[in-house]
């Protein structure tokens, strides 16, 4: 077995289509399905499971490839290390993050490390936090940037931002007479709620109104705050969403009003993985973001 081997079963691994895996590593596709047969028959076993012209990792597939990231992850590691002490640092940090305030978070620490290793380039992908903390798991991403709540299993975290929850709605809305910036839970218990489409949001809303013996009305889930804040322009509800959804405000047609009595907070944490070597380059980053995240507690 070879380090190719590997790489080009993590490529399928990725793109879960023959065809589309060996445009992606710039070779023809039957040299490709041969080297993965050829793999399956070393290690004893199929990898995949064939349907039409996708496929499906099969249980052994799933710990091969965690095995398979550890070992090119390392080899790259190895590559970049030696390549440091001649040239200074350099390769790909690969970023994963939300939306919300996750982006200029991201922003600012790229930023701060740029000025010190200037040679290093970004990847950076944007989901939800359960599709983030997965890209980590896989390792298809070095860190991440999610927001609770999260599985923390085989995760290093750290709280990195806490913003508080807001409602969102239009000027047209029976809401925006309330005077003040701020609105008590306890006001929206009559209203269509617009809210995040991650099942743990809905629970963790459900407990935020419970204790008011309230259940929240919810008219729709949204994955995108974007879509959220559009349904508000329109007067179709209230969107419930942390602070960082208030920044896709643009005009007077939709208010925001900070949500009290009581006030709910939203986390932001920075994870990475604690089973896998990670690049030089990506474990730079990680203690280099640290220390300014530890210097501003």
């Amino acid at each position: 077995m070879e380090l190719r081997h590997l790489r080009y079963f993590l490529a399928v691994c990725d793109e879960m289509n023959i065809t589309k895996a060996a445009e992606k590593l710039m070779i023809a596709q039957p040299p490709l399905s041969r080297q993965i047969r050829d793999l399956e028959e070393e290690v004893g076993t199929a990898l995949f499971i064939r349907e039409h012209h996708n496929l499906r990792l099969t249980e052994e597939g799933i710990r091969f490839r965690s095995y398979a990231n550890r070992i090119v992850a390392l080899a790259d590691r190895s590559v970049e290390d030696i390549r440091e002490m001649h040239t200074g640092l350099r390769g790909t940090v690969y970023i994963a993050e939300v939306e919300g305030k996750a982006p200029r978070l991201t922003a600012s620490y790229i930023s701060a490390f740029s000025k010190h290793y200037p040679l290093v380039q970004y990847s950076i992908w944007n989901g939800n936090s359960d599709e983030v903390t997965q890209r980590v798991r896989n390792g298809l991403a070095d860190l991440a940037i999610i927001m609770e709540p999260y599985d923390p299993a085989g995760l290093h975290s750290e709280v990195i931002y806490k913003e508080p929850w807001i409602a969102m709605f239009s000027s047209e809305h029976p809401m925006a007479k309330i005077k003040g910036d701020t609105v008590k839970l306890e006001m929206l218990a009559d209203q269509d709620l617009i809210i995040p489409s991650r099942g743990s949001r809905l629970q963790e809303i459900s407990d935020w109104f419970s204790p008011l013996g309230i259940t929240p009305r919810i008219k729709a889930r949204i994955s995108n705050a974007t879509i959220a804040y559009e349904l508000c322009e329109q007067n179709v509800g209230v969107a419930i969403y942390p602070a960082a959804a208030g920044d896709l405000i643009h005009g007077e047609n939709v208010l925001i009003k900070k949500i009290t009595h009581p006030v709910h907070m939203a986390s932001y944490v920075l994870i990475y993985p604690d089973n896998h070597p990670l690049s030089p380059v990506a474990d730079k980053f990680i203690e280099f973001t640290k220390k300014g995240i530890d210097s501003k507690a």
